[in-house]
């Protein structure tokens, strides 16, 4: 891969944020992708955590093992050419994720469908005819940030928060798509729900979806949904997943 200079910007006394570009974009992504894994293939001495976004990776140290002139340098050296090879832990998959378009499942769908200009069945097939990209995973644990939605899809957040997602949402807010894992209030739209659970504390990894993977969404109906559920509650996975070509 090639070397591209990244930024570094200090995150109190022992953290370092480590800042490829700007916006979503995958090949950025990608770079924060690569060295994470390089990171955790060799990790420095004092390095304590590594945390993926969008552009940027978040490096978590003690400073009385590491200084931040020594961990820039680091980094730097698994950038250049030369440095680390990546190993990731595993390919990257696709994920085929059921999701229920029924407003009974989707309650902001009729909302988002009148504000965007269309109906909600034209949305529903908009949402899940595209590819996109786990890019990460924040704000709470499981809630997993997708990139790729349709241009026709892009809606700005409310100006006030609505009450609490229910688990599994789908959501739209902005030019970005989202799963939620828990209940939160949220000034994103709710336009579908999955059975599956993109974060279960005692599986093993406990996030379904890892940052890189494709994802994509196969409509169900409501019965369809309510079986799922049963079966994804009992501890089954019930997305496909395919290796990523």
């Amino acid at each position: 891969m090639e070397y591209v200079k990244p930024r570094f910007i200090d995150c109190g006394e022992a953290a370092l944020s480590v800042e490829f570009g700007e916006g979503v974009d995958p090949a950025i992504n990608a770079r924060v992708l690569t060295l994470d894994a390089r990171l955790r293939a060799a990790p420095p001495q004092g390095l304590r955590e590594t945390t993926p976004t969008y552009r940027a990776l978040l490096l978590r140290y003690e400073p009385l093992e590491i200084s931040r002139g020594a961990l820039v340098a680091a980094v730097e050296g698994l950038l250049a050419p030369g440095g680390i090879e990546e190993k990731p832990s595993r390919p990257a998959l696709r994920w085929t994720i059921p999701c229920c378009y029924d407003p009974a499942f989707a309650e902001d769908i009729d909302e988002a469908a009148a504000l965007l200009g269309r109906a909600a069945p034209s949305l529903a097939r908009l949402h899940a005819g595209a590819d996109y990209r786990a890019y990460m995973y924040g704000f709470a644990p499981g809630w997993c940030y997708l990139g790729g939605l349709p241009q026709e899809l892009a809606i700005p957040r409310r100006a006030s928060p609505r009450g609490p997602t229910p688990q599994g949402a789908v959501l739209i807010g902005g030019a970005l798509a989202l799963i939620a894992a828990n209940p939160m209030p949220t000034g994103w739209y709710v336009i579908g729900r999955t059975p599956e659970r993109m974060f279960a504390p005692r599986r093993d990894p406990p996030f379904l979806a890892a940052p890189g993977d494709a994802v994509g969404f196969e409509p169900i109906d409501a019965d369809t949904f309510l079986a799922l559920d049963a079966r994804a509650a009992a501890g089954e996975i019930v997305a496909r997943r395919d290796p990523l070509q």
